[in-house]
């Protein structure tokens, strides 16, 4: 069954906003399938938390079995290409963090990885210059490029295959730029990729 891979702190801006360390590697985490959540599908409001964010990301998707074992081999395992949102409770991570506990609480419950359609990588996108953004209610809060990563496509596949060999399908969300900001009922979060398109989802109680 293919897995959701989520890489923190890849973005520079995004790591001082939050007043954490640059990593010397990638820091990271995992979603269950259950998470994602289809362009137009309403998304609630999780009741655990109140400081509800988004974070807008690039999503890779896997297209053969095995382990990345050099970068210059690394793109070939790329089939497809969306972007997704990376919904955070801020709030709980916080005290998740003060605590050293893991974030599953804050990033991985129901409905916390909606996700675009995907696009071929094989129909001229350049993986490495893709321009992505995101609005609240048409107001633009995020906008990022994939050139502004601190760690490559190459470099997340080889270390994630260190640890996992990879499995057609499994997804990789990439890291968000800065400008994170909170989501409240009513809201509309809108995200765009450049080469890729335009995904929405409203907020509800």
């Amino acid at each position: 069954m293919a897995r959701i891979f989520c890489i923190g702190r890849n973005y520079a801006e995004h790591v001082r906003e939050l007043s954490n360390v640059v990593p010397q590697k990638p820091v990271v985490f995992m979603k269950p399938m259950s998470c994602l959540v289809k362009p137009g599908e309403p998304i609630r409001f999780p009741g655990h938390g109140s400081d509800f964010q988004h974070e807008v990301e690039v999503v890779i998707r896997i297209g053969k079995p095995g382990r990345v074992e050099r970068k210059e081999d690394a793109l070939s395992w790329i089939d497809a290409v969306t972007v997704g949102l990376d919904l955070t409770l801020r709030d709980v991570q916080d005290e998740l963090k003060k605590r050293g506990l893991p974030w599953e609480k804050a990033k991985a419950f129901d409905q916390s990885a909606p996700i675009g359609e995907f696009v071929s990588c094989h129909g001229g996108i350049d993986l490495k210059g893709i321009a992505f953004s995101c609005r609240v209610n048409g107001v633009e809060r995020q906008c990022g490029s994939t050139g502004d990563m601190i760690f490559s496509f190459e470099t997340l596949l080889v270390e994630l295959s260190a640890i996992w060999a990879l499995q057609r399908g499994d997804l990789v969300y990439t890291g968000t730029p800065s400008g994170v900001g909170p989501l409240a009922v009513g809201d509309t979060v809108e995200i765009h990729g450049e080469g890729i398109g335009t995904f929405s989802w409203k907020i509800v109680a």
